[in-house]
């Protein structure tokens, strides 16, 4: 076996060497993800600077790279707070979040990648407690859900305000109360819209009760202004009318044989 050029050696060693110097050189940055530079012999994390995008890049060897997930990300969190008359209520919550891209320097200096359990969740508890502490359980079980979902939003999104990391939105999926008061506010509802529902059948048997009584009195004001007009004069005429329309039947006999004590013929006749 042939041995090799003593030239050649130094060219192998130096080959491999460049090798492993590209290969810790190239960094690949994948997609939704950014990269923090941190420059060992140069002020540490380049603060002052966009950080490294999407793709592929090639930074000195002795530097190092983080990368970040900067989509957003949910995070599930169960929230065991206290009411305002100090009874505890679980809360299940999604919160959706990502790092502020342009200050990803500053997130990775002050906070390092464990942010989220550094500032993110200790600023949803506290926002919380804060929250819920105003509210009974029956507001929280009944129609103030939505209104503690904004209002956590809103407290956990001030606190975070300078801590570089961006809250898009805190959904409240559940809210868990003790069973004994959840019964006691179910059966409150209950009696409540059963109290309505008698109200309401009581309103609705008094408005029909008033039209009775308002087409009664119609009525008889109706028969007195009827029986005032009446004369005799009228009656007798009418009744002159009928006797002559009963006298044009052709199933009646008609013999006329005086009259009677009102004025009028009498009729006598049969079918």
């Amino acid at each position: 076996m042939e041995k090799l050029p003593k030239i050649g050696i130094p060219v192998i060693i130096i080959a491999i060497l460049l090798i492993i110097l590209i290969a810790k050189s190239a960094i690949t940055i994948e997609s939704g993800q950014a990269g923090v530079l941190y420059r060992t012999f140069d002020n540490g994390v380049v603060t002052d600077e966009p950080p490294l995008g999407e793709g592929f890049h090639v930074v000195a060897p002795w530097n190092k790279v983080f990368v970040y997930e900067v989509r957003q990300q949910e995070l599930f969190e169960k929230l065991r707070v206290l009411s305002s008359n100090g009874l505890e209520i679980q809360i299940d919550a999604s919160v959706w979040y990502q790092p502020v891209v342009s200050d990803l320097g500053n997130l990775h200096q002050t906070l390092g990648e464990n942010y989220l359990q550094r500032v993110i969740q200790p600023a949803i508890r506290s926002a919380a407690r804060s929250v819920v502490g105003r509210y009974t359980p029956e507001q929280l079980y009944s129609s103030k859900r939505d209104a503690i979902q904004d209002e956590i939003f809103e407290e956990t999104k001030k606190i975070l305000t300078k801590q570089y990391v961006q809250l898009n939105e805190i959904l409240v999926r559940d809210v868990t109360l003790p069973t004994t008061i959840k019964e006691a506010i179910e059966r409150k509802l209950r009696q409540e819209q059963e109290s309505l529902e008698y109200e309401f059948r009581l309103v609705t048997a008094s408005k029909e009760a008033e039209k009775v009584i308002i087409e009664a009195q119609g009525k008889a004001e109706s028969n007195r202004i009827l029986s005032a007009s009446l004369t005799d004069k009228i009656l007798q005429d009418k009744g002159i009318d009928a006797t002559l329309k009963l006298s044009e039947s052709p199933n009646t006999k008609v013999i006329v044989i005086g009259a009677g004590d009102s004025g009028l013929p009498l009729i006598l006749g049969d079918n």
